[in-house]
């Protein structure tokens, strides 16, 4: 890897990180809904030159259902979970719960594709959830109301873990960044009404508006175009690394920009789930003990 690759996965895992930073920031001001569905459809025009081409357009129709299924699973709705969640969660938790993307899809994958989980595997499974309740027990003890807003990371997380097995199995032939194109469109229109009816009554503040400026263009846009020029230089092993990088950047942004106390049970957490992730994705393997050679007796 150059230090051009090294660069775009430490910003992707900022931009990306970053999300929840924008998300704590308007959701107030917006509510979930219409910030869901601002993210979606400034990403959708933001998308919207790169599917003017003949041979694009004729993938997208040939595919539009499966394509419409991950603009649901993928966008739509847990944009619209991770909103409702961060009106009452602080964005490094969020950022920390959606780390455990990849563990879910693995858990997912042996649910539902019946992929091989062994020990080591379901140890990390035990761990990331073990996780997940060290750091349920501490926001519930400080906010009661948190639960909900928990339970709204964990189904996105379950939602993007669906996701990348559906796209694998239905969508696998398709160019990648015409479902994800295609897919943006689906969740803007989905999220299109219940933006209108769901408009707030005061007019939101300029902050609010940049907030989900960043949602769209930043963190969504410019995201999945640096991932995919990424991709294709790294490979799919190496880009396994910005799961990790997400709680790290939604946890700083969080203290730096809005404040957010850094407590030891967040950290604690965060490297339990972390390290869950690890093992259920294999990225972290014990090493074998290597037998001793037999010496010939003679």
């Amino acid at each position: 890897m150059k230090k051009i690759d090294y660069a775009v996965l430490l910003s992707l895992g900022a931009l990306w990180g970053g999300s929840f930073l924008f998300m704590r920031m308007g959701a107030g001001a917006f509510g979930a809904l219409p910030l869901a569905g601002l993210r979606a459809i400034g990403a959708a025009l933001c998308f919207l030159p790169l599917l003017a081409s003949r041979r694009r357009l004729a993938e997208w129709r040939e595919h539009w259902w499966p394509i419409a299924v991950v603009g649901l699973t993928n966008s739509a709705l847990p944009f619209l979970l991770f909103t409702f969640a961060t009106r009452s969660l602080p964005a490094g938790l969020a950022s920390i719960i959606d780390g455990m993307t990849p563990m879910f899809a693995a858990l997912i994958g042996w649910l539902w594709l019946g992929q091989r989980l062994d020990a080591w595997r379901g140890a990390g499974l035990a761990a990331g959830f073990a996780g997940i309740l060290w750091l349920a027990q501490g926001s519930l003890a400080v906010a009661p109301g948190a639960g909900m807003a928990l339970l709204a990371c964990v189904a996105a997380t379950v939602l993007y873990g669906y996701a990348v097995h559906y796209s694998h199995l239905r969508l696998a032939s398709v160019n990648p960044l015409v479902v994800t194109i295609g897919s943006h469109m689906v969740a803007a229109l989905v999220l299109l009404p219940t933006t209108v009816l769901a408009w707030p009554t005061r007019p939101p503040p300029m902050h609010a508006w940049l907030a989900a400026a960043g949602l769209a263009v930043l963190c969504t846009a410019l995201a999945y175009v640096l991932f995919f020029w990424v991709l294709a230089r790294v490979g799919a092993q190496r880009i396994m690394v910005i799961p990790y990088l997400i709680p790290a950047f939604g946890v700083l942004w969080g203290a730096l920009l809005l404040g957010e106390p850094v407590t030891m049970r967040m950290l604690a957490g965060c490297a339990v789930i972390l390290l869950g992730t690890a093992l259920t994705t294999g990225l972290v393997r014990p090493r074998r003990a290597v037998p001793a050679l037999a010496v010939e007796e003679t």
